[in-house]
């Protein structure tokens, strides 16, 4: 099975709605990040989608985490971006998170600003292979459906 092809077995255990949300986001992002590499982690908790400029977490600068009932976009360097806006949430030492509306909020030209500011702290490359790589699948997790 490719890693596309798994991705989607993990994206289907979704509800439809979720699950369309998931599939714009990502569609997005990689149109925003052409030369990121895609990390997959299908965690106890949520499926999280991490884009950086290597295949090490280390490199990850964003996560979309997709949850029962809403999708997040996670700045892994979130705590130190100006935030003027006041639209990260989170109180940890480095990560901070926007629930996102659908890929529209994407556009938005607060949360572009954010996305700048950490692409600035951390580059991807805009060419290169694009590659996704599925790190790791938890045997338990939560129910993916409310």
């Amino acid at each position: 099975m490719t890693a596309e092809a798994e991705l989607e077995t993990f994206i289907i255990r979704f509800d439809d709605a979720v699950a369309a949300q998931i599939r714009a986001i990502r569609a997005a992002m990689r149109a925003r990040l052409p030369g990121a590499f895609e990390l997959v982690c299908d965690n106890y908790n949520a499926l999280a989608i991490g884009y950086g400029a290597s295949e090490k977490l280390a490199y990850m600068v964003f996560s979309v985490a997709a949850y029962p009932r809403w999708v997040s976009l996670f700045f892994s360097q979130g705590a130190a971006l100006d935030d003027q806006s006041s639209l990260l949430k989170g109180n940890g030492g480095t990560m901070r998170h926007i629930v996102l509306d659908g890929p529209d909020t994407l556009d938005d030209p607060a949360v572009r600003a954010l996305m700048d500011q950490a692409l600035a702290r951390r580059p991807i490359g805009t060419e290169g292979p694009r590659c996704l790589v599925i790190k790791s699948v938890s045997a338990r997790q939560r129910p993916r459906r409310p």
